[in-house]
């Protein structure tokens, strides 16, 4: 809810799209920044240590940055509040990933990681589906400043009641130095993180290619209305391929997954540039959506392998943070090219993102290789065998 309801309320009182896009894109970014610093301290001092200041810090940023939006404060002004409302955005969704890798952290019990990850990445689809539609429902029909007073009010609400439930916290690391010499590992230091980090800048370029570029081409075919539906029919192909995702007992490793899957999205997003039809259009999105999941959740998988327990909070919100500076260099760039050269130039900024992302990836995946080269994964009900983690 949060970038829609400060591009609707910034509009709203500037009239301007493009210094709209500005705020919003200041508050990605330092999330993007500040993400990996909050999952730092996490798993340092415990997810509730850094998770009830957190929530408490944004509510009032989100607060201010509305007061000053209402209140006509120049430009300079609301570039300044939204950085405190991005860098303290709670990373609920990298903690409970952290919590469900702490508890699925055995040998009879690893093989439910790509299933926990991939119902992860379906709940997580769903805000993004039903987020945007509540903000602007709210920014529309109650007030300019109610999409960013409730987004405050829920995310207050629930990363207190998250807080809460302490028994699936992770033991913080900082916690276990009085008892056994705990190395203090930062998961940006590990190659494996790097590259999937990159991975996931790419992601984020399609997720902001398309916000912006959708609205473009839905208004160049005539029909404003549409926009919603296209990006809701590419939002539930990604919902689809994930619960698939889950839903299958996989052979083939995470590394060779995420190659294939990245593939998929790469040719998917190269293709969006060319379409000019909107049937034709929701057919693409659909297949775009479907080629994220695999990527996304692979991703996600590949962390429980690649990083420390001591550092996995902060792997987690290293993702997802690329995921969200991605997506806040995609809107601007995508929207600058949508402006001057139609939506079809915005288009080109998924398929420039996926494609370097790709070669990143291909080029590094000896990087990808866990320090542990088996794995026990299921093959069907009630049978297990180790494979090698490919």
């Amino acid at each position: 809810m949060l970038t829609m309801s400060i591009v609707l309320l910034v509009q709203h009182t500037t009239g301007s799209f493009g210094s709209a896009g500005a705020v919003a894109a200041v508050a990605g970014v330092a999330m993007a920044l500040f993400a990996p610093q909050n999952g730092k301290l996490a798993d340092r001092f415990g997810q509730a240590a850094v998770l009830i200041p957190g929530v408490l810090v944004n509510a009032v940023s989100v607060i201010a940055l509305a007061a000053l939006a209402l209140a006509d404060a120049p430009l300079w002004a609301l570039f300044v509040a939204a950085v405190p409302v991005g860098a303290s955005v709670p990373q609920v969704g990298p903690m409970v990933r952290a919590r469900w890798a702490a508890v699925l952290d055995h040998p009879e019990r690893r093989a439910l990681t790509p299933t926990a990850a991939a119902f992860e990445s379906v709940t997580d689809e769903l805000t993004f589906v039903v987020g945007p539609v509540l903000a602007t429902a709210l920014c529309t029909w109650v007030h300019p400043g109610a999409g960013l007073a409730t987004q405050a009010v829920l995310t207050l609400a629930g990363g207190l009641l998250f807080a809460a439930q302490r028994d699936t916290q992770p033991v913080p690391h900082g916690a276990l130095a009085g008892h056994a010499r705990v190395e203090h590992v930062s998961a940006f230091s590990i190659p494996g993180a790097r590259v999937l980090a990159v991975a996931f800048l790419g992601i984020g370029s399609v997720f902001g290619g398309m916000q912006v570029s959708l609205t473009a081409f839905a208004a160049e075919a005539g029909q404003p209305g549409v926009n919603g539906l296209l990006y809701g029919i590419f939002a539930a192909g990604n919902m689809l391929a994930g619960v698939a995702c889950g839903a299958i007992a996989w052979k083939v490793g995470p590394r060779r997954r995420l190659i294939l899957g990245y593939t998929a999205l790469a040719i998917t997003a190269s293709l969006l540039w060319t379409v000019h039809s909107v049937a034709l259009f929701a057919v693409l999105g659909l297949l775009v959506g479907m080629s994220i999941a695999p990527a996304l959740i692979t991703g996600f998988t590949l962390v429980e392998a690649l990083v420390p327990t001591s550092a996995r909070t902060e792997a987690f919100t290293l993702l997802t943070g690329a995921v969200a500076l991605g997506q806040a260099a995609a809107v601007t760039l995508s929207g600058r090219l949508a402006d001057a050269h139609g939506a079809s130039a915005g288009f080109l900024v998924p398929m420039g993102g996926t494609v370097l992302a790709l070669v990143t990836i291909v080029a590094l995946r000896s990087r990808l290789v866990p320090t542990l080269k088996s794995r026990t994964v299921a093959r069907g009900v009630g049978h297990r065998s180790p494979v090698t983690v490919d």
